[in-house]
């Protein structure tokens, strides 16, 4: 297990400078008018991310004999929405948060409307991303990633996951399977878009994609219970945010906690 994490972990380091020259690539003012739109953007989207969405899109087209060029376009976009989700959660209107992955967030250094412009900008650059898919990947494909992409970034996946969340601050009813259902669909149905788009490129069949699907959501989970621990756990400094942030939420921790515990020990 030890020697599969490291693999893993290697891979992701590796495909990181391919990814990081990408993404810088696509960040292009056309206009003098629109540079200050692009700052914003370029501020929380080439920010020290570790890029793990994009690589896993990339290592499921490589798993099914595609190239790192065929997804790399996608895998770029995967994180343009990535980076949106997170500049909108950190809104005073959502999270409500003034630190990440070290700084300070989006809306605290260009204001609140344009972070939330700069989100909705990088939404809607996504899909001009997938679009620059190279030739040779069949447009069925194409458009089977554009669904899947799609979906996952709308009211059945980040959207309703973000709403669900919102709803149940503080409720002390909350239950296992609520908070699975938020814990699904805000966090682990990116990570599940990125390794099946990436599977469809690369030409997965629809078995195979459903079963990287599941395994994805299961990774996006653990994911989740890991990231509400350490939130209860570290530092700011450890963190790169705000640490305690989830303290209003502490009832659905505490109801993540409690699954944690009852799991069978080893």
């Amino acid at each position: 297990m030890v020697t599969e994490v490291a693999v893993g972990i290697n891979y992701v380091l590796e495909k990181k400078g391919l990814i990081d020259k990408a993404l810088e690539e696509s960040i292009d003012a056309r206009s003098p008018y629109t540079r200050k739109i692009w700052d914003g953007i370029a501020y929380s989207l080439l920010g020290d991310g570790k890029r793990i969405r994009p690589a896993l899109c990339l290592a499921a087209c490589e798993l099914f004999g595609g190239s790192a060029e065929d997804a790399i376009p996608t895998a770029c976009a995967l994180e343009m929405i990535h980076t949106m989700s997170l500049i909108h959660d950190d809104l005073p209107c959502m999270d409500n948060d003034d630190l990440r992955r070290g700084k300070p967030t989006n809306h605290k250094v260009f204001g609140e409307d344009m972070a939330l412009l700069a989100g909705d900008a990088l939404l809607a650059y996504a899909f001009e991303m997938i679009s620059k898919t190279p030739k040779s990947i069949s447009a069925d494909r194409v458009v089977e990633v554009l669904r899947i992409v799609s979906h996952c970034s709308g009211a059945e996946g980040l959207v309703g996951g973000q709403v669900m969340d919102l709803e149940q601050e503080g409720n002390p009813n909350c239950t296992v399977e609520t908070l699975r259902w938020i814990h699904v669909h805000k966090t682990a149905v990116l990570l599940k878009a990125s390794v099946t788009s990436g599977a469809v490129i690369g030409g997965a069949n629809k078995d195979d994609v459903a079963r990287l699907g599941d395994f994805a959501e299961k990774i996006g989970l653990a994911f989740q219970i890991r990231d509400d621990v350490l939130d209860e756990t570290q530092t700011s400094e450890v963190l790169g945010k705000t640490a305690g942030k989830d303290a209003v939420r502490s009832a659905q921790i505490e109801c993540g906690l409690h699954s944690v515990r009852s799991f069978p020990q080893p």
